[in-house]
């Protein structure tokens, strides 16, 4: 109880909670002798406790390495019990394949936890299922390839974009800085590119909220009070960071609110600039022709929107940010990037096609993607029908967890899984070479829908930055002083830190 207790913005528990509890301890008794006797069709796992299930055993605060750990002792396929709730955790890249991949229908639904249930109900693309989730899909990969994603109008506001973020960071004159905000600010451009058609300037009060709001929610939904709301939903009031990250949504769609009004206003039918043109448009001819059932509603609108803003900013910031930090870490492997970036590119801006002449560069970007680990989770799945998976039979409607930390540093997939090293993505010839266990995006049909635009990303502002800077520890602080203890948040980020861009000569 005093696990529960701990996160809770009320001191005690009042005599109704405490009859609820009483409830749910019954329920559990009950559910489980009821179905003792089919355990052994089921994957392994801890004995759970009554009501906590296995929480004693986990740590919340680094939830991910709790569960690798316990499949070292469990197997690839094993389950664990997160309050009442059980969920089945995947370990290692074959087990982790064969569901996303070779299984990917059976395992193709989301497992849509209390808090993201809380602020998308269902809608958008993320956190959606059936022919809602088919729909939004559908039509966010079709309008993100009408304009440009992956192709040659996505590299031009990337290109455009890198300008202004390396002037933002020679603003610094050499100095130490914390790279996260003009980083968030650049990458949070290009969506907005992409979603609304506007660009904001960095000084931008609203940009800078709206990345703020971005980052908390990120920061907060990881928190161990929301994990413990997520296992028990009725403890919503008490929970303090549930609350602040509802909070930050409603202004965050207050805003988008503004944004759409401003598109709307100038919406041309027969010109389309953005996504929420094409949103707007098909939505229009909805109304039009009298269709009472459409999908193309303002929920889903205002969802999808946060969606791609989410997943289109932190992910590729976050990366980021660890590329530059670990090239300070790391000098004599960011000496080597710019060696080659030199001898291949020379002065010039760097553009995609560059990617296939600098093969040691591509190593130490997927390299960089590997070791960081951004989402060693993955995103949540739950079976659509029963399954056998591995000699194990899994329900349907059972929630999935894929440990992409257990694929990314999988002993059998990579030489030292646990530290940096561009040579694992190098033959002895010093060329690329692709890896199956490389999965920082996911995989199957619920893969990340940017994946092209992130890798694009990535590629233009990690080489443009290392062309024009070298980056540094600051003054004082040793290269073997950085610390890579990433914190934990929806994703994993870099501890705070600041470092130092020395315009190259």
């Amino acid at each position: 109880m005093a696990l529960i207790e701990a996160f809770l913005l009320q001191g005690s528990i009042t005599g109704t909670i405490l009859g609820v509890l009483l409830l749910f301890l019954i329920f559990y008794l009950f559910s489980s002798s009821s179905s003792s006797q089919d355990k052994e069709k089921y994957p392994p796992g801890p004995k759970p406790l009554p009501l906590l299930g296995n929480l004693h055993i986990l740590d919340l605060k680094k939830t991910y390495l709790s569960l690798f750990e316990l499949s070292k002792k469990y197997g690839p396929i094993y389950t664990v019990s997160l309050g009442p709730k059980k969920v089945v955790i995947l370990s290692g890249y074959k087990i982790v394949k064969e569901a996303l991949v070779n299984l990917s229908e059976e395992f193709g639904d989301r497992d849509v936890s209390p808090i993201f249930h809380d602020f998308n109900q269902g809608y958008g693309i993320a956190f959606s299922n059936g022919e809602n989730w088919r729909e939004m899909r559908r039509f966010a990969l079709s309008t993100l390839r009408d304009f440009g994603m992956g192709r040659k109008r996505s590299e031009e506001l990337i290109i455009e974009e890198i300008k202004y973020v390396k002037e933002e960071f020679e603003k610094f004159g050499g100095k130490p800085f914390e790279t996260k905000l003009p980083l968030a600010l650049a990458v949070s451009n290009i969506i907005a590119s992409i979603v609304f058609s506007v660009r904001f300037e960095y000084s931008n009060t609203k940009l800078h909220r709206m990345v703020g709001r971005a980052y908390e929610n990120m920061k907060l939904t990881g928190s161990p009070s929301v994990q413990i709301y997520n296992m028990f939903p009725w403890l919503r009031p008490f929970v303090v960071n549930r609350n602040q990250i509802v909070k930050n949504l409603g202004d965050t769609f207050k805003q988008n609110e503004e944004l759409i009004n401003g598109v709307l206003k100038t919406l041309d039918p027969l010109n389309p600039r953005g996504i929420v043109d094409s949103f707007l448009i098909r939505q229009q001819k909805d109304e039009e022709s009298g269709k009472t059932d459409s999908l193309y509603n303002s929920n889903n609108l205002y969802c999808t929107v946060n969606n791609l803003f989410g997943a289109g900013t932190d992910t590729t910031v976050t990366t980021l940010r660890w590329g530059l930090l670990l090239m300070a870490k790391y000098p004599e492997i960011q000496a080597k990037v710019q060696d080659e970036i030199e001898r291949v590119i020379g002065g010039r801006q760097p553009v995609v096609e560059d990617r296939k002449n600098l093969p040691y560069t591509d190593a130490v970007i997927h390299e960089i993607q590997r070791f960081a680990d951004i989402s060693p989770i993955g995103a949540p799945r739950q079976t659509t029908c029963d399954v056998h998976l591995n000699g194990y039979f899994i329900k349907k409607g059972t929630p999935v967890f894929p440990l992409l930390v257990s694929v990314l540093r999988d002993e059998n997939e990579w030489e030292t899984p646990d530290s940096f090293n561009p040579k694992h993505f190098l033959s002895e010839q010093g060329q690329f070479v692709k890896k199956d266990a490389f999965m920082p995006f996911g995989a199957g049909r619920r893969v990340c829908i940017g994946e092209s635009l992130a890798r694009m990303e990535l590629f233009l502002f990690f080489t443009s930055l290392l062309q024009y800077f070298r980056f540094t520890p600051p003054p004082g602080v040793s290269e073997d002083d950085l610390d890579l203890t990433p914190v934990v948040g929806f994703t994993l980020n870099p501890t705070p830190h600041q470092l130092c861009a020395v315009k190259r000569s």
